[in-house]
């Protein structure tokens, strides 16, 4: 089986192997041994770094897969260069690494994985842009986009308002009678960067900016509605967070 692949995770086993999490465009999340990889005359050695994203040939047996054969495509060697770069690239892996094994229609998380990466390395725009528009729009892909269209209400449309963590459900300022639990406020203008980054082409996904005030506060809502879906803590973000304390 030939498969599109981008290494997540590249674990050490016994003298000379490693066990990969990739993410691949036909089969989503596979677990896949990588037999003498650490030997450094392996011609295995480079496909199986974290953060290669190589064409792979894989043998299956009994539902586990092995690596024979890898052509590197891209290498996001600036990843690991720079340590704030690399916590960051870590948190979304451990994000990605959560995707259910063999689910068939990984193509557009292998997009969003492989030009968020790209963005990240070459700086094409600020960290904290790539980090909401990664965690919103993967949080769309797996059927959790909220609707900034407008306001559930009352129908209005371009206002600030607030978001709620479990429906998704957005009411403007006017129309929210009482707080509830698990409201998030953005206000106009980060509205529109989330309704932005939920609907536009993969392409042009980092391709807004944001008043600082704003962009704060869509920030904050997506690493929140990331967590609050995903069910799960990830010790990457804890670290990527510390850098900046």
């Amino acid at each position: 089986m030939t498969v599109d692949a981008l290494v997540l995770r590249a674990v050490d086993y016994r003298e000379s192997d490693k066990i990969l999490t990739v993410l691949t465009r036909e089969k989503g999340r596979l677990t896949v041994k990588a037999a003498g990889s650490r030997r450094k005359s392996s011609r295995l050695a480079s496909p199986t770094q974290p953060y290669c994203y190589s064409e792979m040939v894989l043998f299956e047996k009994d539902g586990r897969y092995s690596l024979n054969e890898a052509n590197i495509k891209s290498q996001f060697f600036g990843l690991c260069a720079d340590i704030e770069k690399a916590a960051l690239a870590g948190y979304f892996a451990s994000v990605l690494m959560a995707e259910p094994e063999e689910t068939p229609g990984g193509e557009e998380v292998l997009r969003l994985a492989l030009n968020s990466f790209y963005a990240l390395e070459k700086g094409l725009c600020p960290q904290t842009v790539i980090k909401a528009a990664f965690e919103l729009r993967y949080m769309a892909l797996c059927g959790y986009a909220p609707d900034f269209a407008a306001c559930a209400q009352c129908g209005e449309t371009g206002r600030g308002g607030y978001i709620n963590m479990e429906s998704g459900v957005f009411l403007c300022e006017s129309c929210r009678k009482a707080p509830s639990y698990g409201d998030k406020y953005l206000d106009k203008t980060a509205a529109e960067g989330a309704k932005y980054i939920t609907s536009c082409d993969l392409k042009r996904l980092f391709s807004f900016k944001l008043p600082e005030e704003s962009l704060a506060l869509l920030g904050d809502f997506c690493e929140e509605y990331l967590i609050n879906k995903t069910e799960q803590s990830y010790r990457a973000l804890d670290f990527y967070r510390s850098l900046f304390s």
